[in-house]
């Protein structure tokens, strides 16, 4: 694969769908982005594998979001990683790359070196959440932490909530290049049975972790044999094949599912984007009181705020903010802007 090529399908998720299988997915492939993502902050190892997952299921199921809407994902726990938080941003117009951010809260001190990074988020649970714009109530979907990884959660919350049988295959970690240092690459393949008009449980009961429902439990006997040969098909890629960059996503495709009869749409660019702004910091800040905001202040006299996602630095003049402000924000003598 040449240089151009590569370049040209990093940062893309690529849908399709296998005709002869009644099933679409989605490739991802998540470079530069994802460095980005991770150089705003200085996370362990342990942590930035999270956020890597994290940020690679938000792009392939954030791919299917109309124009201007926000997806995000969220994963809270009991342990020593206590928040994974993740959006990802639709295009504003077909010509426009999705834009994605992420980040993290942990306990150093109860981090665990070398451990497993899923087993250090404990007890929690997963959640989606869909805003299609203003006038419009958010969507907000939870499931339980169970199944060893959050691509195993993601699963289990398609099952329970969607009712769509759902399978990633995921590879993330540092990659080196000759020559050139290493860096973080992440790549994955998304299945998705197609919806039925009518969802049902085509087993008795539920077969999953904890008494979730299993990608099986919602298909019926000709259904899942089609869902069963994908998944084999699928379990034959390779880690390198997914992250890249030698093998390209249709390429993949061909490999992995030619006689499913593949068929690719156009692919979507994806790349790092924060929303802050100072306007929305101060608007964040406008339901306080005077007095709120007179906590909020710093002995040399400024209310500070810093982005989690991007680590963007504001400063304001405590007398424009809150809703009891005595001076506009003009009066600071100009923007407040990240510094």
């Amino acid at each position: 694969m040449t240089l151009t090529t590569r370049i040209a399908w990093d940062d893309t998720v690529l849908p399709f769908q296998l005709d002869r299988s009644d099933i679409r997915g989605r490739v991802a492939r998540l470079d530069q982005t994802l460095d980005q993502v991770l150089s705003q902050h200085d996370y362990p190892t342990e942590v930035e594998a999270m956020v890597a997952e994290a940020a690679l299921l938000t792009a392939l199921i954030g791919q299917t979001m109309k124009l201007r809407w926000k997806f995000s994902l969220q994963v809270r726990g009991s342990g020593a990683i206590r928040l994974i938080a993740t959006d990802f941003f639709a295009p504003g117009d077909d010509d426009t790359p999705a834009r994605i951010r992420a980040y993290a809260s942990y306990d150093a001190e109860k981090l665990v070196k070398g451990a497993d990074p899923f087993s250090q988020i404990g007890k929690g649970y997963f959640a989606i959440l869909i805003d299609q714009g203003s006038g419009t109530t958010p969507y907000q979907g939870i499931t339980p932490l169970a199944g060893g990884s959050l691509a195993a959660c993601a699963e289990a919350y398609f099952a329970q909530s969607e009712q769509l049988p759902t399978r990633f295959e995921l590879s993330y970690g540092l990659s080196r290049e000759p020559g050139q240092p290493a860096h973080w690459r992440a790549g994955g393949v998304m299945l998705q049975h197609m919806p039925k008009a009518s969802p049902l449980m085509a087993n008795d009961g539920a077969s999953g972790e904890d008494g979730l429902l299993a990608a099986t439990d919602l298909l019926d006997e000709e259904e899942g044999e089609n869902w069963s040969r994908a998944n084999i098909l699928l379990d034959t890629a390779e880690a390198l094949e997914l992250i890249g960059p030698s093998v390209g996503p249709t390429d993949l495709l061909l490999r992995l599912f030619h006689e499913e009869g593949p068929r690719v749409y156009d692919a979507l660019p994806v790349q790092f984007g924060c929303t802050c702004s100072a306007d929305r910091v101060r608007t964040s800040l406008s339901i306080y009181s005077a007095r709120d905001i007179g906590h909020m202040t710093t002995e040399d006299g400024r209310v500070t705020a810093d982005c989690q996602f991007c680590g963007a630095h504001y400063e304001f003049d405590p007398r424009t903010l809150g809703f009891e402000a005595e001076l506009p924000p003009e009066a600071e003598g100009g923007d407040d802007s990240a510094r």
